[in-house]
């Protein structure tokens, strides 16, 4: 599904991503894990196409960004960022409408209303639907931009990608585990989530297979089991922790602190 091989990323003369390898296939769901600065955020941006670096090279579907038409790309792959305008004067339904725009020129047809209604049902928002966005709390924003890529991703098109930088952010429990479960089942159909998180319990719970960075480099790459150990963990965060085994679902269950 994506592939990448030797990304760098340099800002003000300092490696922000520094010589990742990277592969992923259909139907995984890989989590991005490290401390703050690791380069997370950054690393999620490339593999999206969205910021470039000079000899990046980056496949999807076994096809390098360039040679993609630029108007059928938005059908394979979406992006939720973590920071939005916060200013967007138009009813929340308008906003879930913007990731139907692929799909049409100027007028939404009854199949674009459709899957936008299905995508707030989704997501909990439908009694929010004739609300201003600006209205809203930071959760409900969330929730609605999660609704746009959602509807943005909602067609016949086989293996498509979603990347989701750290998308659980002012979200309740509740709504952490309906949206994650959502992203499981998108995988399930055989498409592939690339969701960066700092819940490292959610990340073993939910993950197919996990990448952990720290400093812009890649520390493994790898099961959730094989990753989240008591000696790599207490390394890459330089805090300690005990990792044990989640009695109700055999995942490694991960406790921070003396």
């Amino acid at each position: 599904m994506i592939e990448a091989n030797k990304l760098n990323y340099i800002a003000k003369e300092r490696f922000i991503i520094n010589d990742i390898d990277f592969a992923c296939n259909e139907g995984e769901f890989i989590v991005v894990l490290g401390p703050n600065g690791a380069g997370k955020s950054t690393f999620l941006s490339i593999l999206a196409d969205e910021i470039h670096q000079k000899g990046n090279k980056i496949s999807l579907k076994s096809c390098e960004y360039p040679k993609w038409c630029k108007k059928t790309l938005p059908k394979h792959k979406a992006k939720f960022s973590q920071h939005h305008n916060a200013d967007i004067p138009l009813q929340v339904e308008d906003v879930v409408m913007m990731g139907r725009y692929p799909y049409f020129d100027t007028i939404p047809s009854d199949l674009d209303k459709k899957v936008i209604q299905e995508s707030m049902a989704c997501i909990d928002i439908c009694p929010l639907q004739n609300r201003t966005y600006n209205q809203l709390s930071g959760g409900e924003k969330q929730r609605v931009h999660l609704a746009r890529v959602l509807a943005q991703l909602n067609n016949e098109i086989d293996n498509k990608v979603l990347f989701l930088d750290e998308p659980l952010n002012n979200l309740d429990i509740l709504h952490q585990h309906k949206i994650l479960t959502l992203i499981k089942e998108f995988t399930t159909a055989k498409n592939t989530a690339i969701v960066v998180l700092h819940d490292l319990n959610l990340a073993a719970q939910y993950a197919d297979k996990i990448l952990l960075l720290e400093k812009g480099k890649k520390v493994i790459y790898d099961t959730p089991t094989k990753v989240l150990t008591q000696e790599i963990l207490t390394k890459v965060y330089n805090f300690p922790c005990t990792v044990t085994t989640n009695p109700i679902n055999n995942n490694p269950l991960i406790i921070f602190g003396q």
